[in-house]
């Protein structure tokens, strides 16, 4: 098994690395191609004006090459501790294929695809991390709209037959944990409809999330078992451009905020300035597009590492909406030390509203 992880990890690696010179900084999601290798490559780029269909949204888009499945969660324990939580599972398409086909037979032994999920758990100023990969289209990875399955071998999300609730387990070195998950908002649909620009000029992907989610189960760590409970956040995103050229990384936020309202900033790092975007969602759900021009965001206190130098407290600030807001990580080392290092932490907010959520960098590893 190990020799077959490092066979897709290598498999990964060079797929990456064909795409663009930057991606191998900016991590398995932040593939970049030029306009022009999209369209000669086959697969689909979002655009303006694309709508999300659901439930299929839900599933794979074969016809796309990156996408991701990805929840945050802010968690207390039953004595009130802070605990963090992570699970992304990426698809990474070698080949385009139409939604409406058949997928390959496994028999094959096909090469159109590779998956990685990675899982983490912050508790305590520890760090705890693992990443699994796997060949797609043989059984060992996918995800399922109906009924709703996202899975590498045994990590696994899906939906608990006849009822609104999801389930999701992971099992690391050491560490696991299993949540039951309930949405209790609406879809939040990012940028225009659903279109979430990247750059200026114009580039993007497809973006929506839960930002409502309500998470109860157990965390173990060693021999602990801890009864956990809170608010989770889950993205849904995919293109086929995700950064351009010139685009180093991304400073992304999803914050609950104390008066119920929830909002998202990216900031994607340029070689001159950066490209800032991001939604407010109010307590009653309403979402508002949030553009560069109306925010600022800018580094604040830096954390010094042997994986590189990241910014671990921001400020934030919103105007027009009465948000003077400082973000920071607890003490502690926060990279998800995998194929493609990145940091991913809890964070705290405080200032005109105080909050928690949770907060990624990518891009900045020595």
């Amino acid at each position: 098994m190990r020799l077959f992880s490092r066979f897709v990890a290598l498999l990964i690696a060079a797929a990456v690395a064909a795409c663009s010179d930057s991606s191998t900084e900016t991590g398995f999601a932040g593939l970049a191609q030029q306009v022009g290798e999209v369209e000669e490559s086959g697969f689909q780029q979002p655009q303006p004006g694309d709508t999300l269909v659901f439930p299929d949204d839900w599933g794979p888009h074969p016809q796309h090459r990156i996408e991701w499945w990805y929840l945050t969660a802010n968690l207390e324990t039953s004595d009130n501790q802070p605990l963090g939580l992570q699970w992304t599972q990426f698809r990474q398409a070698l080949k385009p294929r139409a939604v409406e086909s058949e997928p390959p037979h496994p028999q094959t032994w096909p090469l159109e695809a590779a998956w990685m999920a990675h899982g983490a758990v912050s508790y305590g100023g520890e760090h705890w991390f693992e990443e699994k990969l796997a060949r797609g289209d043989v059984g060992h990875a996918g995800a399922t709209v109906e009924p709703f399955r996202v899975w590498l071998d045994d990590w696994r999300l899906e939906a608990t037959a006849g009822s609104d609730v999801w389930r999701l387990q992971v099992k690391g070195d050491g560490w696991s944990y299993d949540l039951r998950l309930i949405n209790t908002g609406d879809v939040v649909a990012h940028g225009n409809d659903g279109f979430s620009a990247k750059s200026a000029s114009g580039e993007g992907s497809m973006y929506f999330s839960l930002v409502d989610l309500q998470i109860k189960g157990t965390v173990t760590l060693g021999d602990e078992t801890l009864k956990v409970s809170g608010v989770g956040w889950f993205d849904r995103e995919w293109s086929s451009q995700f950064l351009k050229a010139g685009q180093q990384g991304w400073d992304w936020f999803a914050l609950h905020l104390e008066n119920d309202e929830k909002l998202m900033v990216f900031r994607l790092r340029e070689n001159e300035g950066a490209f800032v975007s991001g939604s407010l969602v109010g307590a009653e759900g309403e979402v508002e597009p949030l553009s560069g021009d109306e925010m600022t965001l800018t580094p604040a206190q830096w954390n010094e590492s042997a994986q590189g130098r990241v910014p671990v407290t921001w400020r934030l600030k919103i105007p027009e909406q009465g948000l003077n807001l400082t973000i920071a990580a607890p003490s502690g080392d926060y990279w998800n030390a995998g194929l493609y290092p990145y940091w991913e932490s809890p964070v705290s907010v405080t200032g005109s509203h105080n909050g928690v959520g949770y907060m990624e960098l990518t891009g900045y590893r020595d």
